[in-house]
């Protein structure tokens, strides 16, 4: 007697929002590539798709994705998300009047996405920074922002302390973002973009304004050291503790950190990259650094990064330290090839000269 033939096999879609706020952007690309092979009108993979390649700064793939997903679901949440990604990722890359249009595009689907789901976090998150970051003139306004963080905190209210306080760090209130923030961090001290953004935010103007340099040095040491150790998996939170010792002075601890995690974390070529950007910045282990870099530019690069034009940048930074001058100016011409409009590869390759 003949068997039936075994149902086929389908992939279970993988939770595409934890992997993205997670930054797990290749894995992201690896997972909706195989699930749309399955099934290429599966919408919301094409919208974690399109979130991921934003990410990358790939943002003309990106919006092409968007779309896909759009047209396949219009209204979808995550697929509004991804397009106002798209569109703020371009209009940033582009700096021109051009971009504005891009800009307005982006509030618009932010604000779409964030009413399609209310619980969709990233939706308030990048609704309430364009609030704030945007001119009144454009829509921008310091109370629609703080009215995304009282929503956002109904739905995660250690992320709803953090947009209010990274608003408030816009508005120059330091003292009053403090609050935000300890709150925050003490309701989900596990949470890695908390981390980051502390300690990112204590290296702002509005911190310098309220501690003083030798007060905001002082925080920026003890609180990387404090907050570190229950997020170290992170390579976002070992790249911002890093970030937090080079502001604060210290780029032997900025080194050191990223040494001593760089076997241990989810994204090794994020840290790969810091330590390019700390002998570039710091003027010190430039024949390292370099290699880390040039590891950078083999390899696979996780989102969330300066990306491939940074590294470019970087290394050229390390090779003008070393003497190598044609090297740094092909460097910066690379970063520039990638990103026409990256200002510290135009302000490298003026600094070098014409050949």
């Amino acid at each position: 007697m003949l068997l039936p033939a075994p149902p086929a096999l389908h992939l279970q879609a993988p939770d595409y929002r934890a992997q993205l706020d997670a930054g797990h952007d290749l894995q992201v690309l690896a997972d909706t590539r195989a699930r749309l092979q399955q099934d290429p009108k599966d919408a919301r993979a094409w919208a974690a798709k399109s979130q991921a390649l934003s990410s990358l700064q790939r943002f003309p793939e990106a919006r092409a994705a968007a779309d896909r997903a759009l047209a396949l679901q219009p209204g979808l949440a995550d697929a509004l998300l991804a397009r106002g990604l798209a569109r703020a990722g371009t209009a940033i890359q582009q700096r021109n009047l051009g971009s504005l249009r891009k800009a307005l595009g982006a509030l618009d689907d932010f604000h779409a996405a964030a009413q399609a789901d209310p619980t969709l976090q990233d939706a308030w998150m990048s609704l309430g920074l364009a609030y704030e970051m945007l001119p009144g003139i454009l829509g921008g306004s310091t109370h629609k922002a703080l009215a995304c963080a009282a929503s956002l905190r109904r739905v995660n209210p250690s992320r709803g302390d953090l947009l209010q306080a990274l608003v408030l760090v816009q508005e120059d209130r330091w003292q009053d973002a403090e609050p935000y923030f300890g709150r925050a961090l003490a309701t989900a001290p596990g949470d890695p973009e908390i981390v980051a953004e502390y300690l990112d935010s204590l290296d702002s103007h509005a911190a310098k304004h309220a501690l003083g340099e030798a007060g905001k040095n002082a925080r920026l040491l003890g609180e990387a050291a404090r907050l570190l150790p229950p997020v170290a998996w992170s390579a976002r939170a070992v790249s911002a503790a890093s970030d937090a010792d080079l502001n604060a002075g210290r780029p032997d601890l900025a080194w050191q950190v990223v040494q001593a995690h760089l076997g241990h974390t989810d994204a090794p070529s994020l840290l790969r990259l810091q330590l390019g950007k700390v002998a570039a910045r710091s003027g010190q282990y430039l024949p390292e650094g370099l290699a880390a870099l040039d590891q950078v530019l083999r390899e696979p690069l996780e989102g969330g990064s300066a990306g491939y034009a940074g590294a470019w940048w970087r290394k050229g930074q390390v090779l003008k330290a070393l003497g190598r001058i044609p090297e740094a100016r092909q460097a910066a011409q690379q970063a520039l090839k990638l990103d026409p409009k990256h200002r510290g590869a135009e302000e490298l390759l003026e600094s070098l000269g014409q050949d």
